[in-house]
C-alpha cells in the first residue's frame, strides 16, 4: 500500500496526466481511433491545445482541493467556480477552453446570487459527468468522517453546486467510495466488490425515489461491469456512461498507462473517462506508475504538486495534531 502522501499525489496528477491525454482526441469516434489509437501524451487535435493542456475535469477537481484546504465551505467552493469561469483561474494557460453546458448554466446562477447548493441543474436533462469528473478530492477529505449518511450528504452537496439530480449524486457518490475503498489498499476487485455492498447499504432507505435512481446504476451496483463487452460500453458525457466506462478501464487493467489509454480509445468524452478513471489508477497504481514523460510534460506541474502538498497537510496532518 502505498504512502497517504502518495496516494493523494498519485489520484490527483493521475486524473490530471489522464485528463490531458485525453483532451486531444474529445469527441473523436471510437472507430477514429481504432485505426489510429491514441498511444502517449499528444498535442492540438481537437482543442488546438499543446501537449500536457488539462481541461475544465482538472481545474474544477483543483478548485475542490484548494477549498478543502480550508475545510467544509460550499460558498468558498462556489466563489473558486466562478474565479475559473470568469477570470481564468486555475486554468493550464489562462483560458477556459472546454465547458459543460450544465455547469456553464449553474455557474452563471452562481455570480447572480443563487445560494451555492441550489445553483446545480435538477433535471432529468442535467445529468452529464460534470460534477463526477470533479469529486475526487472528497475522498480524502471524507476518509476520517465515519458517519456514512454525513458523507453522503456533503458529497450530494458539492455535486449540487453544479449538477443537483440525484443521479448525478448518487454518481458521486459510488465513484467516492470506490476510491475510499482503494485508499485502503485494497486490490481493485475487492475494492470494487466492497463499494457495491456499501453503496446499496447507503442508500438502503432512500424510498422509492433512490430505488428508481439506483436502476440507472444496475451495471455497476449489481453486475460485474468489468465483463461487459466493449461493445455495450459507451462513453459519452453522460453521468452513468463515464462512470460505468471509467470502472470499465480501471478493472480491466493492471496499469495505470493501460487504463488510460483504453480510457482514451474509447472515443466521445476522451478527458473525462480517462480522468475519472485515472483518478482511481493514480490511487492503486501510485504515483510512480504514471509514466514520467506524461508527468513531465503537464502543464503546471509545479503549481498542481505544491496545492497537492498543501492539500495533504491541511487533510491528513491537521488531524494528527
Amino acid at each position: 500500500m502505498h504512502s497517504k502522501k502518495d496516494q493523494v499525489i498519485g489520484g490527483v496528477l493521475g486524473l490530471a496526466v489522464a485528463d490531458a491525454v485525453g483532451v486531444p482526441a474529445e469527441f473523436s469516434s471510437r472507430e477514429r481511433l481504432k485505426a489510429n489509437p491514441v498511444q502517449t501524451m499528444e498535442g492540438y487535435g481537437t482543442h488546438n491545445q499543446p501537449p500536457g493542456t488539462w481541461s475544465d475535469d482538472s481545474s474544477m477537481t483543483f478548485c475542490l482541493l484548494e477549498s478543502l484546504c480550508k475545510g467544509y465551505d460550499l460558498d468558498d467552493l462556489a466563489d473558486r467556480f466562478v474565479r475559473w469561469y470568469r477570470d481564468a483561474y486555475w486554468t493550464p494557460h489562462g483560458v477556459v477552453f472546454d465547458i459543460g453546458i450544465a455547469t456553464s448554466k449553474a455557474i452563471s446562477k452562481l455570480m447572480q446570487g443563487v445560494p451555492a447548493v441550489q445553483a446545480g441543474g435538477t433535471s432529468e436533462s442535467d445529468n452529464g459527468n460534470g460534477s463526477l469528473m470533479r469529486i475526487l478530492p472528497l475522498a480524502y477529505f471524507l476518509e476520517s468522517v465515519e458517519d456514512e449518511q454525513k458523507r453522503l450528504e456533503i458529497i450530494h452537496q458539492v455535486s449540487a453546486v453544479t449538477h443537483g439530480h440525484l443521479r448525478s449524486q448518487i454518481g458521486c457518490a459510488i465513484y467516492v467510495e470506490m476510491a475510499l475503498q482503494l485508499l485502503k489498499g485494497l486490490p481493485p476487485h475487492l475494492a470494487y466488490v466492497n463499494m457495491q455492498e456499501n453503496v446499496l447499504k447507503y442508500y438502503s432507505n432512500g424510498g422509492q425515489e433512490v430505488a428508481d435512481e439506483l436502476e440507472n446504476y444496475d451495471r455497476v451496483l449489481k453486475g460485474k461491469i468489468f465483463r461487459a463487452p466493449q461493445s455495450t460500453i459507451r462513453s459519452s458525457g453522460y453521468v452513468v456512461h463515464t462512470l460505468e466506462a471509467a470502472l470499465w478501464c480501471f478493472l480491466q487493467n493492471l496499469t495505470y498507462k493501460g487504463t488510460v489509454l483504453d480510457a482514451v480509445n474509447l472515443g466521445e468524452d476522451t478527458d473525462t473517462v480517462a480522468a475519472v478513471a485515472g483518478g482511481l489508477a493514480g490511487i492503486y497504481y501510485g504515483l510512480q506508475s504514471i509514466p514520467a514523460e506524461w508527468v513531465e510534460g503537464l502543464a503546471r506541474k509545479t503549481d498542481i504538486l505544491l496545492l497537492c502538498e498543501r492539500f495533504y497537510n491541511a487533510v491528513y496532518q491537521e488531524e494528527k495534531k
